[in-house]
């Protein structure tokens, strides 16, 4: 259908002069429609991208991969970080002890999660002396009962480096008194900062000897974490261990841990994506009133072309060229537009914020403060096929019902 002759014809109709002008500023806003919506649909999607990416990195730069564990505790931990040490896809190991607590100062109280690290193994598995804004975590040592906590929590604790803070445990001790829970006093030595509150404001470390000694596991540890070298493969490479080690260990990896977060996020971007692909939709049923007001316009064009012996089919493909057209002009402009826009958006609302003297997200509210953008060539070239695929099914009816056309009808009154 799509002969030299239909392509030659559809294309000379897209670049002539019309006489009806409003037939031309229709298609111009249609073109203009469908390069902005791309445009829009690009950006924002890397923009999201480019959040979800930070917000991972920095979880996962706290939590680990995947994560061995027994409750009971685990005797010979050494041996297990050696044996995992060694498969082909873990990159470090790392033993570690959890309580859940509750810490008191002057009065104030605030749950938290606090976990015992040997803290240069824990090198191999975290970003946590990456993340440390005061002191160091070398200063965890056994024995002495230090403690480092997330800013946030420190400051809602009123605590500062060098203070003690209490740690109520959930062992219990038999008193005269009756039973009491587990209290010890640790000094602060450190504060970091991962920029995630569940982190900030709810977590700590100690050395793991400490956390043993609290939870009365001795000199075991009551699981390892591991960093493997595909997180995205953490799941099967989970299992894969979890069988070599004849299912004797708990295992769980990042996916399980975070599934609702991570999939609330998918479902945020899936329906973002939905949304703003309406204004590529909006656009391309412009291009359906200006093909049908374009034949109107040309039916006497229509019917000389049959009396000349054009069939219905090449007729349709005429308008079909002519539509499909603007919606490749429109598609080319918008994917060039938005790749180089979501490219450099960052250093351009950087550079909006200093002129203006504005912040977009401000640092005391917003975890991130910049505006981090990834562009994916998967999502640009979904965008750019579904957004052509739409506009090529925009010219179906109009070139129809150009097909459909009576010459003898049409010249009646030429």
């Amino acid at each position: 259908m799509f002969r030299p002759f239909s392509l030659f014809v559809g294309l000379r109709y897209t670049r002539a002069r019309r006489r009806n002008h409003f037939i031309s500023f229709i298609s111009m806003i249609s073109m203009l429609g469908i390069m902005l919506g791309i445009i829009a649909l690009i950006v924002v999607l890397s923009v999201m991208n480019g959040f979800h990416k930070e917000i991972q990195e920095r979880i996962l730069g706290m939590a680990s991969h995947a994560t061995l564990s027994d409750p009971s505790g685990i005797s010979d931990w050494p041996a297990l970080v050696n044996e995992l040490s060694g498969h082909p896809q873990v990159v470090g190991a790392a033993p570690f002890v959890e309580i859940q607590s509750m810490l008191m100062h002057a009065g104030r109280t605030n749950a938290a999660l606090l976990r015992g690290i040997l803290p240069q193994q824990e090198d191999a598995v975290s970003d946590l002396r990456e993340d440390m804004i005061a002191g160091t975590v070398d200063s965890l040592l056994p024995g002495e009962f230090n403690i480092v906590l997330g800013r946030e929590l420190a400051a809602a604790l009123g605590v500062g480096v060098g203070d003690k803070v209490t740690v109520v445990t959930p062992q219990l001790n038999a008193t005269p008194v009756g039973v009491m829970p587990r209290l010890k006093a640790f000094t602060l030595v450190g504060l970091f900062e991962v920029g995630m509150s569940d982190y900030d404001r709810g977590a700590g470390f100690m050395h793991m000897a400490d956390a043993a000694r609290l939870m009365r596991l001795g000199d075991a540890a009551e699981g390892v974490r591991l960093k493997l070298t595909d997180m995205w493969q953490a799941p099967m490479i989970a299992r894969e261990i979890q069988y070599s080690l004849d299912g004797l260990y708990r295992v769980s990896d990042w996916t399980q841990v975070h599934r609702n977060f991570f999939a609330a996020l998918r479902t945020e971007k899936r329906m973002m994506s939905i949304i703003l692909f309406l204004i590529v939709a909006v656009a391309a049923f412009n291009i359906v009133s200006t093909l049908v007001m374009v034949v109107t316009d040309k039916r006497a064009d229509i019917a000389v072309l049959r009396t000349l012996g054009a069939s219905p089919g090449r007729i349709m493909a005429i308008f079909m060229v002519q539509g499909t057209a603007i919606g490749v002009f429109g598609t080319l402009m918008g994917v060039v537009g938005g790749v180089l826009l979501g490219w450099n958006v960052e250093s351009i609302v950087a550079s909006i914020e200093r002129l203006f003297d504005v912040h977009f997200l401000d640092p005391s509210i917003y975890y991130i403060s910049a505006l981090p953008s990834d562009v994916r060539a998967a999502d640009v070239i979904r965008i750019a096929v579904g957004a052509f695929s739409m506009t090529v099914l925009a010219t179906l009816y109009p070139a129809w019902r150009a097909a459909r056309t009576d010459p003898a009808e049409a010249l009646r009154y030429e």
